[in-house]
């Protein structure tokens, strides 16, 4: 089963490398969709896949790399596109 949905991240999560190391996440796990910087200092990820996968990356984007420190993220389940292409970072 495809999972899809949006998570906004919060606490120190820019400058940290989380962007990269989230599409790295991601593409490890063959999701698909983006992630980006928001003006207000969040992370917001935008991604699909399968069911596991999918709650794997959800997982870890509740702790992110070992250089950041999330305080806390906001997530909301969509339904999948099937367009959203090879994960990447978008700006």
């Amino acid at each position: 089963m495809i999972k899809s949905g949006i998570a906004i991240v919060r606490g120190r999560v820019q400058g940290v490398g989380f962007r990269y190391s989230a599409l790295n996440k991601a593409r490890s796990l063959g999701l698909r969709g983006w992630v980006r910087n928001e003006m207000d200092g969040s992370v917001t990820a935008r991604f699909e896949g399968d069911e596991q996968d999918f709650l794997t990356y959800l997982e870890w984007l509740h702790t992110g790399p070992s250089s950041a420190s999330v305080s806390h993220v906001d997530f909301r389940e969509l339904n999948p596109e099937n367009d959203l292409g090879q994960f990447q970072v978008s700006f």
